[in-house]
């Protein structure tokens, strides 16, 4: 990255592509950073949540107005998919609401539910996000106990590809999708598909458009 004229001359300015831990909010990542190149201004394109890791484009000085045009690209992920439950916020961080017997699963029937999930698909968002409905996000009212409707949104998914593991009721899945598309919510729409309940349990990002995680480093290692 650069060093140029930011916002105070001498100010860094540039694209980092962070690898994001596990437990980290992606604010915390750009806090972080910005502690790190002691610079005021940073910002990040296109959220991950907390428990997932991986690629994650973070802008700093000038190069902040880039990010625009970053959060719109498509993303790729590998993810580990449960079947058998459910959870409030449909990934293993929430709670779980409801179980099911799904032990044996048929692996062409599996195939055949992710891809009537894939192309041109409606999305209704989780709960626990950080879409706003009348000026606040659905997160902090899903955490008030309050649950409002919302409603389905538009999602390409151009490639969702699953893989069984030892675990019967535990599948891989590699996903491409457009910006804005929900993995946790193809996760438990596919397990209704197939007649029970999923959720996430584990979330990595590998691309963000043409940067991969091969280029990523850690927020220690950012300059």
């Amino acid at each position: 990255m650069s060093r140029s004229r930011g916002n105070r001359p001498g100010d860094p300015v540039g694209i980092c592509i962070i690898d994001k831990p596990a437990g980290m909010t992606s604010h915390d990542v750009v806090s972080a950073v910005r502690k790190r190149l002691d610079t005021p201004r940073v910002g990040h394109a296109g959220t991950l949540d907390p428990m997932a890791t991986g690629v994650l484009v973070v802008g700093v000085g000038a190069a902040t107005k880039l990010l625009t045009f970053i959060t719109g690209v498509s993303k790729v992920y590998e993810a580990s998919i449960r079947f058998g439950a459910e959870t409030d916020s449909l990934d293993s961080d929430g709670k779980v609401t409801a179980t099911h017997e799904m032990s044996g699963l048929d692996p062409e029937a599996v195939h055949l539910a992710a891809k009537a999930l894939t192309g041109e698909i409606l999305q209704v968002p989780p709960m626990v996000s950080a879409l706003r409905v009348d000026g606040r996000r659905l997160h902090q009212l899903a955490r008030e106990g309050i649950e409002v409707e919302r409603k389905p949104r538009p999602a390409t998914v151009m490639q969702f590809d699953l893989l069984p593991t030892s675990d019967p009721l535990l599948w891989t899945a590699t996903v491409e999708c457009s910006s804005g598309t929900y993995v946790r919510s193809l996760a438990a729409d596919l397990g209704h598909a197939l007649g029970g309940g999923a959720h996430l349990c584990g979330l990595r990002r590998t691309a963000v458009g043409p940067f991969g995680i091969d280029e990523a480093n850690s927020i220690e290692d950012a300059s």
